[in-house]
């Protein structure tokens, strides 16, 4: 198995960001893609990405077999959210490992959760969706959305063995789909892919990110 690069890694945050100033764009207001309001919030920030990411999306939800669609549940996180994320996630592995020194927690923290300055969320560069059938249902993906590495044994990871042939077979489908438009997976989330930020350019061999961190609002 390939070894998977995490976020608090320095080469990401060694990637140099040339903001191309891309607007963010709201994407329930185009219409074709579904939007879950699970992560919705009071500002409707949840909804906006940039709008080559959106576009993306679009081209990969074109492409998929007849009868499924994208469900798009998050896309940008403020940066004080984001922080806040991460130190109550990083607070809790520190509660349940308190043997563990300051990186390990980060390192580990930062499987699920971006470290802030560099999340790609809060460059609107990332997007958290699934699929679902022509009647809206989601289809089984192995975990819910937003498990964390604790909670499934690992199965959240995009290649984890330890999930049936079905779910395996859906992953498959959604990451063919989005890979095919340009996105990049982080492969211990299933649900996150991203275009333009500091991972993607790793990830693909970029001179430099396309999207820095924004604030909105």
């Amino acid at each position: 198995m390939t070894e998977i690069i995490l976020m608090s890694d320095p080469e990401v945050a060694a990637v140099p960001v040339r903001e191309c100033g891309e607007r963010l764009v709201d994407v329930r207001r185009d219409g074709r893609l579904p939007v879950d309001g699970r992560k919705a919030d009071e500002d409707g920030a949840f909804a906006r990405l940039r709008e080559g990411v959106f576009e993306r999306l679009l081209t990969a939800q074109d492409s998929l077999p007849k009868g499924l669609r994208l469900l798009f549940v998050e896309g940008y996180r403020p940066p004080s959210l984001q922080r806040r994320y991460f130190e109550q996630y990083g607070a809790g592995l520190s509660a349940a490992h308190p043997d563990w020194p300051a990186e390990r927690v980060r390192s580990a923290a930062s499987r699920y959760v971006s470290p802030p300055g560099i999340a790609p969320h809060s460059a609107g560069a990332a997007v958290d969706l699934t699929l679902v059938d022509s009647a809206g249902r989601e289809l089984d993906m192995g975990t819910a959305m937003n498990a964390n590495p604790e909670d499934s044994a690992g199965a959240c990871y995009t290649g984890a063995a330890g999930i049936s042939d079905t779910a395996r077979a859906h992953r498959q489908v959604l990451g063919t789909a989005l890979t095919a438009a340009g996105l990049v997976n982080y492969p211990t989330e299933w649900w996150h892919w991203s275009y333009g930020d500091r991972y993607w350019a790793l990830a693909t061999g970029a001179p430099a990110a396309l999207y820095g961190p924004v604030q909105v609002g």
